[in-house]
């Protein structure tokens, strides 16, 4: 897949911008706060219809205007050359793909697979479980419905449940049947996360293994709230939780406080990796999730490297492009141009403005 033309009016600090992307190399350069990041978030929500950044629909409009609008053709493996245009305004979100709206998620996320490799990455091995919960729900729902109305049942079921817990509900019944239909979803969550990560965890050790001199082990370890197995099992253990829920009023077991662990040498890498570990850890982490969506929906994913490539030593920024799988797209921004790394087709970034150099 490739960008070939970007239009983008009023989206956060860029007023209107036409971009059309020659070649498998962008750099856009400029400095901080002038809107190489905002260019690349637009890119980036092709892929789910979010934010990279969490953030919601109605930041990314300009401030002060009443709307902004993304629009986008693409070459792409399966659809050919392909037209996407996001709205957003006050009366929501609209998207449409070539002439079609598109009314549900299901029939969108994932078909424009983006990567995007960020500098606020690193919090990956040392903030909280929901980035990396966040992480995985992502790239397991891009190439897979039915994860994602897994996603979405659980997320109700979890929801309603918490509704009756701060409610003070003493209806019994009423508590079971949201039970009962959360740990459907949480059987199917489970093991389809168990799944995924043993995937994603052979592609990350190949993808790491490359990035590294040699003999640095990584590893990616799945680490499940609970071990029910059954629907049975995780209905029957939120039952036993509901006294303890009903204090906190909230639901304290489950998939939603799934976790991942980075390993290093055996080791956790949030508390034995140096900096420079680090990120090659979450570099790998990123060209696994590219090399998964590849591998499931056969289609090339653009990587958008944001601040990324200056950090790395001229070593790490080599073993980087030679970690790449095929000719991806790579679209990457930095407050300086980039030095031997190839042909690139160079923009500058002022104050909201795109412009060729």
């Amino acid at each position: 897949m490739r960008f070939t033309s970007v239009t983008l009016q009023t989206f956060r600090n860029l007023p209107l911008v036409r971009t059309e992307l020659q070649g498998r190399r962008t750099f856009l350069c400029g400095a901080n706060g002038q809107g190489k990041t905002n260019y690349l978030e637009a890119l980036g929500y092709v892929t789910a219809l979010r934010s990279f950044r969490g953030a919601e629909p109605r930041a990314l409009v300009g401030l002060g205007q009443p709307q902004a609008g993304l629009a986008f053709v693409l070459e792409h493996e399966t659809f050919g050359e392909s037209r996407v245009t996001v709205t957003f305004g006050a009366a929501g979100r609209e998207v449409m793909w070539e002439q079609n709206k598109i009314a549900r998620l299901a029939d969108f996320i994932g078909k424009f697979p983006t990567v995007v490799f960020s500098s606020q990455d690193n919090q990956f091995l040392r903030g909280s479980p929901s980035l990396r919960r966040r992480w995985l729900d992502l790239t397991l729902a891009a190439m897979d419905g039915a994860y994602l109305a897994a996603l979405q049942g659980y997320t109700r079921a979890v929801a309603e449940r918490n509704i009756l817990l701060k409610h003070g509900a003493r209806d019994a019944g009423q508590l079971e049947a949201f039970e009962h239909e959360a740990a459907g979803h949480a059987v199917q969550l489970l093991t389809k996360r168990s799944a995924g990560l043993d995937e994603l965890s052979a592609l990350f050790r190949t993808a790491h293994a490359r990035l590294v001199p040699s003999g640095e082990a990584a590893g990616l370890v799945y680490a499940p709230d609970t071990a029910a197995a059954t629907r049975e099992e995780f209905a029957a253990l939120l039952a036993k939780c509901r006294p303890r829920d009903a204090l906190l009023k909230s639901t304290e077991r489950g998939p939603h406080r799934d976790d991942l662990e980075f390993l290093l040498e055996g080791r956790p890498a949030k508390l034995f990796a140096s900096e420079g570990q680090q990120r090659c850890l979450v570099i790998a982490l990123r060209l696994a999730q590219a090399a998964y969506f590849k591998a499931q929906g056969g289609v090339e994913p653009v990587l958008l490297c944001d601040d990324v490539l200056g950090e790395l030593d001229p070593v790490r920024r080599a073993r980087f492009w030679a970690a790449l799988d095929g000719e991806p797209q790579v679209i990457a921004t930095g407050t300086e141009p980039p030095e031997g790394d190839g042909a690139w087709q160079r923009f500058k970034v002022a104050a909201g403005a795109v412009t060729p150099e």
